[in-house]
């Protein structure tokens, strides 16, 4: 098999190639830059190539599996494999854009993040930085300074964000895994949107050292694949405490290592199960309420089919936009006050707003956000799982300014966030898992995938990759390489 063709399958599929010496890191790379180079001017995913850095690094990899240390790399769980980090994350040598016009002229970032250390130590190959909403204060990708960027499987939709590229990325097979990040849903909305996995960890299990910070008692930082598999690979090698001499993340909880890779196998035996309505139900169109329905069947007799109520929803979503408008607002000022017209005019006039927010009001919001969690909480005394819709539709127009849920119009940038919004106030972990054939009653709707959420308690990482794989081997939950046509880009 060609490194092009390789670079098609998973990254677990891509390592074990390597090891086995039917493919170098060198060749895996190469393919990828030569995909990056040949669908990037239609999708739109990076907005930095590091060709050379990452030939140097796949040139190392395969150097040290030839020396006397070659057992030891061999046994690197991510030997050879590409991947590629939002831009909000630190790369040494390039300055840290988070989206933005006013970050470039930074200095250039002086160390890899933490997160990017530690993949490379676990073998993998760093390739690029992607594109992404302006601060990570969106749900689209259609970044007014580095242009939109496009879902691999219609060009003409958006890819969802904030963390757009790095779902696109993945979809397009340009890279097997990526790293994003998750502040309201910016790593569920793309791989729902985008038909890819995504992981938000529970709030603290990683740390955020060299990461560019959006709302810092929200942001997550996670990563995208192509199988449940690969999720929980590169998950195993992000975990654990903040590395020692490095700037310390006042959020991460210094846990220990707990592998998940070893677990997928249990599937979703003996897990309690419910779906979540109400809120959710009355908040999704057909195509994602068909893909819960989808999932719930691909599960079976462990699935409660009443409707579970989440308590205080609604309040709980009011304090997350309250608090992402107040505390995001606060990290900009000064740019505000010098710079407002150097912003994304949308970005800008949300800061804005976030900055006249009553304390009073914030102070409720955590609060409110409190209690909601403490609400929450009780539900995993009876339930294992929920399940959910990770988007109230497929992906829309790329420049629609608005689409119709049960009968609502409702705009989009904040909108298409609003189910994945209730689980990052309360950090709870949460698999996005991409489901395809939920327009077969619709027959004016096109095939695109739409996410449904796998969510648990805190720290249970290991249950919701469970069910992601139980539902990867039951045929529901798939994420294919998009076919990308020869055709231009739309206009």
């Amino acid at each position: 098999m060609s490194a092009a063709d390789l670079l098609l399958r998973d990254a677990t599929a891509m390592a074990e190639a390597v090891r086995a010496g039917a493919a170098s890191a060198t060749a895996l790379v190469q393919a990828s830059l030569e995909r990056v180079d040949a669908t990037d001017g239609r999708v739109n995913a990076f907005t930095a190539v590091l060709g050379e850095r990452a030939l140097r690094r796949a040139a190392q990899v395969d150097a040290s599996l030839a020396s006397t240390n070659g057992a030891r790399t061999r046994e690197l769980p991510l030997l050879g494999v590409p991947f590629a980090v939002k831009n909000l994350f630190d790369i040494a040598g390039l300055p840290t854009l988070a989206g933005s016009k006013i970050e470039r002229q930074t200095a250039p970032a002086r160390a890899d993040a933490a997160l990017v250390r530690r993949l490379e130590r676990a073998g993998a190959v760093l390739v690029g930085a992607l594109n992404m909403d302006e601060y990570a204060y969106g749900f689209t990708t259609e970044n007014s300074h580095e242009g939109p960027t496009r879902n691999p499987h219609d060009l003409r939709r958006i890819a969802g964000g904030s963390s757009g590229g790095s779902g696109a990325a993945v979809a397009a097979g340009q890279v097997p895994l990526a790293l994003g990040s998750d502040t309201n849903g910016s790593i569920r909305v793309p791989a729902s949107l985008c038909g890819v996995f995504g992981l938000k960890p529970t709030f603290g299990r990683l740390p955020r050292t060299g990461s560019f910070p959006f709302v810092s008692s929200l942001d997550h930082l996670g990563p995208f694949a192509r199988s449940a598999r690969d999720l929980a690979l590169v998950y195993d090698a992000l975990q654990g405490p903040e590395d020692a001499g490095h700037p310390h993340d006042p959020g991460c909880a210094q846990r220990a290592v707990e592998p998940v890779s070893g677990v997928l196998a249990q599937g979703a035996r003996g897990l309690r199960i419910g779906v979540l309505g109400g809120y959710f139900h009355q908040r999704a169109g057909a195509q994602a309420l068909a893909a819960v329905d989808l999932v719930a069947d691909a599960l079976g007799s462990g699935v409660s089919r009443a409707s579970v109520e989440l308590p205080l929803v609604e309040a709980g979503r009011a304090a997350a936009f309250l608090i992402t408008n107040a505390e995001g607002a606060a990290l900009h000022l000064d740019d505000l006050r010098r710079r407002a017209h150097d912003f994304e005019p949308l970005s800008r006039d949300r800061f804005l707003a976030g900055a006249l927010l009553p304390a009073a009001w914030v102070a409720r919001a955590q609060r409110v956000r409190r209690v909601y969690a403490e609400a929450v909480a009780r539900l995993f005394a009876r339930y294992d799982i929920l399940l959910a819709p990770a988007t109230p539709s497929a992906a829309t127009p790329i420049g629609a300014e608005s689409f119709e849920v049960n009968g609502h119009v409702l705009p989009v940038r904040p909108n298409m966030g609003l189910l994945t919004q209730p689980f990052s106030c309360i950090g709870l972990p949460v698999c996005a898992v991409p489901v395809w054939g939920t327009h077969a009653n619709q027959p004016n709707q096109p095939d695109l995938p739409v996410g449904v959420q796998v969510i648990a308690a805190p720290w249970r990482e290991d249950l919701v990759l469970r069910v992601a794989a139980a539902l990867e081997a039951a045929g529901v939950a798939h994420a294919p390489v998009a076919a990308l046509s020869s055709e231009e880009t739309p206009a």
